[in-house]
């Protein structure tokens, strides 16, 4: 029915240029942004998920810090560990060389000086065994850490320098590193001693191996994490460019083809007023 009080058409007209703006705008704004969901009215469970992924990626990017700081003060301890090891070969050498018959127990006397030196270098190196201003091997330290390396609360890895070995330091008193070498006799309950002490540090550096190695696969697990985390929150959130600018496209054309559809419609009832002429 011809009417002039109502433009139906041009109400028509409008509503499609309104709908076909709207669209050529969110293309647009997600093109700019390359992301797919710009509003929470794109995809509100896919914001929500994606929202969650992120935050699992922040933590595990934090994680993978934490992992390589915790390989690096067990690195430390192993470091103080190492050194003792050494000193220790050192004091089992005096020991056998006070052993041999050759020296008298004048000049036992002066390799006992030295041998007493390097009981208080053991306990000076596990002294200054420190990470982060923290003593790792003299039992003066807090003893122990934990270090979070996931995506939990519960995920974390702890390291108790203190239950390394089978005494809770590695200072000389510890190790019962408590005799001299001044006699043959002497030599002999050193050389027992040293040995044990020997046996003590391997076992701490074989522990302190074993968290290192755990840290470096936790760092490596961390990083596999992380990048398919981010490939899935990828596949929810980034616009597919070619898709979207395709539907830039059409709805650019669109939005020509209503103006130019409005612009006739608003042509109509002046059409209609040649009627009353």
């Amino acid at each position: 029915m011809p009417v002039v009080a109502t433009n139906t058409a041009a109400n028509t007209a409008t509503r499609f240029l309104n709908y076909n703006t709207n669209m050529a705008s969110s293309s647009v704004g997600k093109l700019a942004s390359g992301s797919r969901i710009v509003r929470a009215s794109d995809d509100a469970a896919g914001l929500a998920i994606a929202a969650r992924l992120n935050s699992d990626v922040v933590a595990l990017q934090q994680a993978s810090i934490n992992a390589s700081q915790g390989a690096s003060m067990v690195q430390v301890a192993d470091g103080g560990l190492n050194r003792i090891g050494d000193v220790l070969q050192r004091m089992k050498a005096l020991a056998a060389a006070s052993l041999s018959g050759v020296p008298t127990d004048n000049e036992r006397a002066f390799i006992d000086a030295e041998y007493q030196e390097l009981i208080n270098e053991i306990d000076g190196i596990a002294a200054t065994t420190r990470f982060n201003g923290d003593s790792l091997l003299d039992g003066t330290g807090t003893g122990s850490a934990e270090f979070f390396v996931g995506t939990d609360a519960d995920d974390t890895i702890d390291v108790d320098f203190s239950a390394l070995a089978s005494v809770t330091n590695f200072t000389s008193a510890t190790m019962t590193l408590t005799a001299d070498v001044t006699t043959a006799a002497n030599a002999e309950t050193a050389m027992g001693q040293i040995d044990t002490a020997i046996d003590v540090i391997s076992e701490a550096r074989a522990n302190a191996g074993a968290f290192i190695s755990r840290f470096e696969f936790r760092g490596q697990q961390i990083a596999t994490s992380t990048e398919n985390i981010q490939a899935a929150e990828s596949a929810i959130s980034d616009v597919d460019l070619a898709a979207e600018q395709a539907k830039l496209v059409s709805s650019q054309v669109l939005v020509q083809a209503s103006v130019s559809a409005l612009s006739q419609a608003n042509q109509i009832p002046q059409s209609l007023l040649r009627v009353l002429q």
